[in-house]
């Protein structure tokens, strides 16, 4: 009987994975973004210039600035690359388009999700099904297989809009899995590769820093649940410091020896960008903004501001601009980060002086991400899927934790729609998104029918409203006269409406991680 739901379990799984491939291969000839162009400029610059140039070279203006193992994996794909068409290869082509280079980015991004694929189905046998249902469909492992491999914002941003974030979170899940195995260093090792993929992950490092020298550097615990400071393993920390040296070393080696360290730093680091990126993310700083913009309109109206010394589009259409503001200090990188690194703080001494194992870890990492999200700067919208994916982890445990993760997942999967901003996206991007959202609310409701429900009324009517702000950005406003005048009206009214959301979840999972109280059993563990 354990083989024949075991060999159940592999079908529906397959299932769902082969069902959501199929998807990505029918959204092959969708709009694409300049990532698209991005991305073939990497593949270029690494396939005919020796390492020693590849941080220097700036021919197009989307220059190489992600860590080394990607600049390597780009190298890697490079090479298949040439059989498709040699032509995408050549640094000069800019904005070069053939079928094939189309059929060969699109295939790369579907076939590195393999490894997502592989992450997801790991993470699915670290949720306790302690709710033993008889129908497949209600099974906490079931419901999280959808939620992650079906994610709304992962599909539109890597097989729409174009990126590789599927085969990166697949690393970052797979290093959440092995940790809920505890197998830490495996999860270590993973997790530090994944750094040097792409460094936004370092937004959650303090999560598993702690974690990793709570629940392993240190063995065991008193009957209270505070830390034995006796089993402290120095053999474990020197593990840890060799795992992440290594990997250090491999990446970033060749370019100390070549003297390139600070080149490659600069082009991780540009702060030479604006507080905002050119889709404002849903963030506290979309919210100052909005309220920059507001005195200043009030201002004028009551004769406080000088019309003359108004900086003249301080806001346009959304490019990737320094934003002046008017009337409330400017912010500067090192505002965000003081900012960053108060909101992160508290999380991190829950995970130290709270340890509630796995999902304390996963608690903490969601915040670490949302606290990023909330104030770092130049902050992409994309950036609201490291919080969303690992908190689905979460929803299928616990009703507290489904219902955050139903706001936040229905307020930023909507802040993506300005991603995909051309008419024939407009059905596909409302099709997913409803499709995905009352899945997400069907299924989690399902699971938690026995508890009380998971959204209260504000929050239902918040979320109700998205249906009238999209049909007035979409619909409504392109036909009146405000649209030649005032184009970035759509994109401020999305960002700050879900902006409200997004901070109503990351302070409603912070109340709930704070005032949690630990239990006997988990104290002892």
């Amino acid at each position: 009987a354990g083989r024949a739901m075991a060999a159940g379990g592999r079908s529906w799984f397959r299932a769902l994975a082969l069902g959501v491939s199929f998807l990505k291969c029918l959204l092959i000839p969708a709009y694409y973004s300049t990532d698209f162009e991005v991305h073939r400029n990497w593949l270029a610059i690494t396939h005919n210039l020796p390492l020693s140039q590849w941080y220097y070279e700036a021919t197009s203006e989307w220059t190489l600035d992600y860590p080394p193992f990607f600049a390597w994996f780009e190298y890697a794909l490079s090479h298949v690359a040439k059989y498709f068409d040699p032509k995408m290869l050549v640094i000069e082509n800019l904005n070069y388009t053939s079928r094939a280079t189309i059929f060969f980015q699109r295939f790369s991004v579907i076939f590195t999700d393999i490894l997502f694929i592989y992450a997801v189905r790991e993470c699915c046998r670290c949720v306790n099904g302690k709710r033993a249902a008889k129908d497949i469909l209600e099974k906490p492992t079931f419901i999280l297989a959808v939620l992650l491999l079906w994610n709304f914002g992962l599909l539109i941003v890597d097989h729409i809009h174009f990126q590789y974030n599927g085969f990166l979170f697949g690393l970052m899940l797979l290093s959440v899995a092995r940790l809920c195995q505890k197998r830490y260093l495996e999860g270590a090792l993973l997790f530090a590769v994944l750094l040097h993929f792409k460094h936004i992950y370092m937004y959650v490092a303090p999560a598993y820093g702690i974690y990793l020298l709570r629940s392993y550097c240190f063995t065991a615990n008193n009957a209270d649940g505070s830390l034995k400071w006796r089993s402290f393993s120095f053999l474990h920390v020197t593990l840890l410091g060799l795992i992440v040296c290594l990997v250090s070393a491999l990446s970033l080696g060749p370019f100390i020896v070549l003297g390139q360290l600070p080149q490659v730093i600069s082009r991780l680091f540009p702060f030479k960008r604006g507080l905002c990126h050119a889709y404002w993310a849903p963030n506290f700083w979309a919210l100052y903004n909005a309220m920059d913009k507001a005195l200043t309109i009030f201002g004028l109206k009551c004769n406080f501001l000088d019309p003359t010394k108004i900086p003249k589009a301080s806001m346009t259409g959304g490019l990737v601009q320094e934003f002046q503001h008017t009337v409330l200090p400017s912010v500067t990188p090192l505002a965000t980060l003081i900012c960053t690194f108060i909101s992160i703080l508290p999380s991190v001494f829950c995970l130290w002086f709270k340890p509630q194992g796995p999902r304390g870890f996963l608690q903490c990492l969601v915040l670490c991400a949302l606290s990023s999200f909330m104030f770092g700067w130049h902050v992409h919208e994309k950036a609201i899927l490291l919080a969303i994916l690992p908190l689905s982890l979460l929803s299928v445990q616990r009703a507290k934790d489904a219902g955050i993760y139903l706001i936040l997942t229905t307020t930023g999967h909507f802040s993506l729609f300005p991603l995909l901003f051309t008419p024939p996206e407009l059905p596909i991007k409302i099709l997913l998104m409803l499709l995905f959202t009352v899945y997400s609310f069907s299924s989690l409701k399902s699971l938690f029918r026995r508890e009380r429900p998971l959204l209260n009324w504000l929050e239902t009517i918040y979320l109700a409203q998205l249906v009238p702000l999209e049909i007035f950005c979409e619909i409504i406003f392109p036909l009146t006269p405000w649209k030649g005048h005032f184009p970035f009206v759509p994109l401020l009214l999305t960002s700050v409406y879900c902006a409200l959301g997004v901070a109503y979840a990351w302070l409603k999972l912070y109340v709930s991680v704070l005032t949690e109280r630990i239990s006997v059993r988990q104290k002892a563990e």
